[in-house]
């Protein structure tokens, strides 16, 4: 039988569930919706005349976001560093070369597999964004021939397959692992016992990021 004494400190867990461990920090989150939104607004316009200052503001907006990124992921704090992606991505050959000694099914880590793609079009997109940029400026500022154009559309149709890689691969995942691996990037938290990974969610930066977002598009469109 539960002691009284228990029972208080049992209706209370109930009462107020654990809401998760802190992976991912604002800033993080406010970089991945204004990146995917300002690529999201730059392709919708791309064809249009009319909404050509807004095309081009976006493109501008999303090459000073990756700059933001990269900055961050330098000097920001240990959680938000870019380094983590870059030593997981080492493993890329040796998970390969498991898939060709091990048996297809029984030997292969299937699970690190994923955490690889999903870490490898990461960082595709973000490599993808330089060349989409610059092409962008060469195209806007007519310094070169149609070609160029067509080097511009290239990039942004690739960029949105790798975008489109990256939800499938993410909702894969979820599907697989029974856990739904888009919630940290939308509330910062994933699901399971343990300390939060990130200290300080930095809101304040999260909020400058997104007021100089909007102030550097309606600057580009005065």
């Amino acid at each position: 039988m539960q002691s009284v004494s228990t029972l208080p400190r049992a209706v209370g867990s109930a009462q107020t569930p654990s809401t998760g461990r802190r992976v991912v920090d604002a800033p993080t989150r406010a970089f991945h919706w204004l990146f995917a939104a300002s690529f999201l607004g730059a392709f919708i316009t791309g064809d249009s005349e009319t909404w050509r200052p807004m095309h081009v503001a976006l493109g501008y907006l999303m090459a000073a976001l990756l700059g933001f990124r990269l900055l961050y992921g330098i000097v920001g704090p240990r959680y938000a560093r870019l380094a983590p992606t870059w030593r997981k991505l080492a493993g890329l050959p040796a998970w390969l070369r498991s898939m060709r000694h091990g048996r297809w099914l029984a030997d292969v880590d299937w699970r690190h597999g994923e955490n690889l793609l999903i870490a490898l079009l990461v960082v595709a997109m973000l490599v993808a964004v330089v060349p989409l940029a610059l092409s962008g400026v060469v195209v806007y500022e007519e310094w070169g021939g149609d070609w160029l154009e067509e080097v511009h559309e290239f990039f942004g149709n690739a960029f949105l397959a790798l975008a489109g890689a990256h939800v499938a691969a993410l909702v894969g995942s979820s599907v697989l692992r029974r856990r739904n691996r888009m919630v940290p990037m939308i509330t910062g938290r994933a699901s399971g016992a343990g300390p939060d990974l990130v200290r300080s969610n930095r809101t304040w930066l999260a909020v400058l990021l997104g007021i100089a977002s909007i102030g550097f598009v309606a600057w580009q469109l005065l």
